[in-house]
């Protein structure tokens, strides 16, 4: 069983610039089978972007997804943890403030994130979320 975070988290998070599109999220989320995007302002972490952001805050709304820039979309309330943090407290903030991914941070800089598939692999690994976290990306 994992103590902290590190040894949970997904590392080397794709980070984009807050001045970056929806397009170019969409297209690293693709390209990367991910489904956020950190998003980044003066080197420093504003936000966070998901494909559920992309879908909901924008295409909902016919905005031109080359037009939107992160900055203006992104969950800009940010919770974050230490990647030497206990396990169990990223447990807690995710039940608490109802979040499906936590990004780690070290200092100021990012350096992972913590998925609720990434505890549900861990802490139960017979678990259906573990199971279709844990199964080969769809092609």
């Amino acid at each position: 069983m994992a103590n902290e975070v590190r040894e949970v988290m997904t590392e080397n998070p794709v980070m984009l610039d807050a001045e970056d599109t929806l397009v170019e999220a969409a297209r690293e989320m693709r390209d990367q089978d991910i489904g956020d995007v950190l998003v980044m302002k003066d080197s420093k972490l504003c936000g966070i972007v998901t494909d559920r952001d992309i879908t909901v805050r924008s295409t909902a709304d016919g905005k031109d997804p080359n037009q939107v820039k992160l900055g203006d979309i992104c969950s800009q309330e940010m919770v974050t943890i230490g990647s030497d943090r206990p396990v169990s407290e990223a447990v807690s903030l995710m039940r608490n403030r109802a979040l499906r991914r936590l990004p780690v941070v070290d200092g100021d800089q990012p350096v992972g994130i913590v998925s609720i598939g990434d505890l549900a692999v861990e802490l139960d690994e017979r678990s259906v979320l573990a199971s279709i976290s844990a199964a080969d990306p769809n092609a």
